[in-house]
């Protein structure tokens, strides 16, 4: 699934949704190595009512896949050490229960979108086309199917 949004376009979705109270909360990782990254997406996660946890490398990452067990998580793709297309290759091989994988990157050629979705990513977001708040929108969105 990718979501593209034309600039400046206005979309009924991304209005703010709010996590009902008398559900759990969702829970979100998010794995970036830009700290400021980070901490963008996780206070308007949690302001949305997410639960949520963040790492800032690949292993650290899939560790707290394992022990936070998220709903859903944002991986970049450009990542020192392991890129993001190779942990999720890895999530992909393994036969237990996933959590749905967006990966949230600047890479926005037509050739990276397609070999993020044929691995098996659940939504494809270029950084550069969505704000946080779309970004949140399109998520919940996600998880709602």
């Amino acid at each position: 699934m990718i979501f593209k949004t034309a600039p400046g376009a206005k979309n009924s979705s991304t209005k703010k949704q709010k996590i009902k109270m008398d559900q759990p909360k969702p829970k979100i990782l998010i794995i970036d190595d830009d700290p400021f990254i980070i901490e963008m997406y996780v206070l308007k996660f949690r302001d949305s009512g997410f639960d949520v946890e963040s790492a800032q490398d690949t292993k650290t990452g899939l560790q707290k896949i394992q022990d936070f067990q998220p709903s859903v998580v944002l991986l970049d793709i450009v990542m020192p050490v392991t890129n993001g297309l190779e942990i999720l290759s890895e999530l992909k091989k393994e036969k237990k229960a996933m959590p749905k994988v967006i990966l949230l990157t600047n890479l926005g050629q037509k050739e990276d979108v397609e070999k993020g979705m044929k691995i098996g990513a659940d939504g494809y977001f270029i950084k550069a086309h969505f704000t946080p708040s779309e970004v949140v929108a399109k998520t919940k969105e996600l998880l709602a199917k």
